[in-house]
């Protein structure tokens, strides 16, 4: 019943094995500097069987960053470690692309370790707390509205790190715009007040994110970009109401681009069918997410909504996923209390299934 999990497909430039995809997940174990360490390393190579791997969100620049311990891709040092990562996972015969993620407004100060602005399209607060150093929620930073003549340089920032991505080894970059980050904050107006080109209408509030797009693909090729979007999330302080507004037309321009792929987390809305809203307006290829069963996952795939599908967590617990579910063996289960904390604990140490 899942054997069109295991075909062969496409994204871009990209060929995949299968169509299992990890998705990006936050785990806080970045090193001194924001490098990848040799235990990201080691955690990336054990789950190279998926068909693609998208890392955890990776700050663009400095000011990207808003969470303890994430991985940048703005310094030679942090591209070097990217290095191993990319190299390990090619050893084992995996494809990865690096998810650049701008927080935008969604920082606490002290995780950063460094004095950097806090950002954001406009001088909004992110009304959620976000975890400190020492795991404990607290309140964002208030954030500057940036300035329309700080937006070139901003766009670049994302071409260079896709650029650093690759030359790092990495098969391309995802950008990420969902979940309440610099991406989605230009994209909703409770976040989007400005008053400029990049606010106000639906034309105006998707010109930074596709520009973004527009950026990348130039910088490395349309076909090892894909993009995240999860529309009707409230995450961050996202107002959730009627994301078909917003996201429609967004997707329909970047669908213009030829970009590698379109990765949705499908919030299973009751008032939006999104994957017929997306197939609507987007004809490239579309990785779904959100609580999939193996089962459900191929049905997804058969049904044609989906041409690859990705699993968060049940790869922490599971780093070859792809083989259980192919053997049809039982799933473990994550260690929730170290999802972001314990170094190899709860990160490298899930066992492969003994079957």
């Amino acid at each position: 019943m899942t054997a069109s999990l295991f075909s062969p497909v496409t994204l871009g430039e990209i060929e995949l094995s299968n169509r299992i995809v990890m998705a990006p997940m936050t785990r806080d174990r970045a090193g001194p500097g924001d490098v990848p360490t040799d235990l990201m390393v080691a955690y990336y190579a054990q789950r190279a069987s998926a068909g693609l791997i998208v890392t955890e969100g990776v700050q663009p620049s400095p000011v990207g960053k808003g969470y303890w311990r994430t991985p940048g891709i703005h310094s030679a040092a942090q591209i070097e470690g990217w290095r191993k990562v990319a190299d390990a996972v090619h050893a084992r015969g995996g494809k990865i692309v690096m998810q650049l993620m701008h927080c935008g407004r969604v920082v606490v100060p002290a995780n950063r370790g460094f004095d950097a602005e806090v950002i954001a399209p406009s001088a909004i607060p992110c009304p959620d707390k976000v975890p400190g150093p020492d795991g404990v929620p607290q309140d964002c930073a208030m954030p500057r509205a940036i300035l329309t003549a700080e937006i070139p340089a901003l766009i670049e920032e994302y071409a260079q790190a896709a650029r650093n991505a690759v030359a790092a080894g990495i098969d391309g970059v995802e950008l990420h715009c969902a979940s309440g980050y610099l991406i989605n904050q230009f994209l909703n107006p409770v976040s989007n007040q400005r008053a400029d080109d990049f606010g106000g209408s639906v034309e105006n509030r998707i010109r930074f994110p596709i520009a973004v797009l527009q950026a990348m693909a130039a910088a490395i090729g349309p076909g090892r970009v894909g993009f995240r979007i999860s529309p009707g999330n409230p995450y961050n302080g996202m107002d959730p109401a009627d994301p078909a507004a917003t996201f429609a037309p967004f997707v329909k321009a970047a669908d213009g681009l030829g970009l590698a792929y379109l990765h949705v987390v499908d919030m299973g809305l009751t008032e939006l069918d999104t994957l017929a809203l997306l197939r609507a307006n987007y004809s490239g290829p579309i990785v779904t997410n959100n609580n999939l069963k193996a089962d459900s996952a191929a049905a997804l795939l058969e049904a044609g909504r989906a041409e690859a599908v990705s699993f968060g967590r049940a790869f922490i617990a599971n780093p070859d996923l792809v083989e259980r579910i192919a053997a049809g063996a039982p799933l473990a289960k994550p260690d929730y209390a170290r999802l972001y904390t314990g170094e190899e604990q709860g990160y490298t140490d899930y066992p492969v299934w003994a079957g």
